[in-house]
């Protein structure tokens, strides 16, 4: 079986379960359905890793120190981009660097989200132009402030418009079963999320 490689971006005061919870999803989804199909990758449609600047600890918010999985030059080919979002995003919006590995990545992948203040981090590579969109509820006017041009949606958990995005922190979950059932099937992204034993809000992306 051919995986898609899910790569999930950290930093510095990310929120955990911006990364943690598509970590989960993604990371726990089988096409074959049950608990014993989750001891191995056998069925498994995803390779999911966390990839960050270099592979040093970062420090999350609340302070959990995570080890990246790779760093930005070690990497594998990333097919599904996510940008999870926290207050380490604010100093990353004037960090070019950073804006320049994830428009390039972006370049590279078949499919981009984000979660919460993650979108702003996409509009600030120019990846939301003229887009839908929404983030974190007390970030959408930021949102709306780096671009005009994207028709920020308000209310709503998972946006799709090319680009996926979700909106604050749990909302991230929702999003990545969304992904799941526009790749593999809503059937799959059900049994997936009864195993997790969570009721997801999601439309296919």
């Amino acid at each position: 079986m051919t995986r898609q490689n899910v790569g999930i971006l950290i930093f510095d005061d990310v929120e955990v379960l911006d990364f943690a919870g598509p970590f989960e999803v993604f990371s726990r989804t089988r096409l074959v359905a049950g608990a014993e199909s989750r001891r191995s990758d056998e069925s498994a449609p995803f390779r999911v890793f966390t990839v960050a600047r270099t592979s040093e600890p970062i420090t999350t918010i609340g302070g959990m120190r995570v080890v990246p999985g790779y760093s930005w030059m070690t990497a594998p080919p990333i097919e599904i981009l996510v940008v999870p979002g926290g207050f380490g995003t604010r100093s990353l919006l004037k960090d070019e660097p950073t804006l320049a590995w994830i428009k390039d990545a972006a370049g590279r992948a078949s499919l981009v989200t984000s979660v919460c203040t993650g979108a702003l981090l996409l509009a600030q590579a120019g990846l939301l132009r003229g887009r839908r969109a929404t983030t974190h509820w007390a970030a959408l006017d930021s949102l709306s402030a780096i671009d005009p041009t994207i028709d920020v949606e308000r209310n709503v958990r998972v946006v799709s418009d090319t680009v996926v995005t979700s909106a604050g922190v749990s909302a991230g979950i929702d999003m990545s079963f969304a992904v799941v059932a526009r790749l593999c099937g809503t059937d799959v992204a059900r049994e997936t999320a009864h195993y997790i034993e969570y009721v997801p809000q999601y439309q296919r992306a």
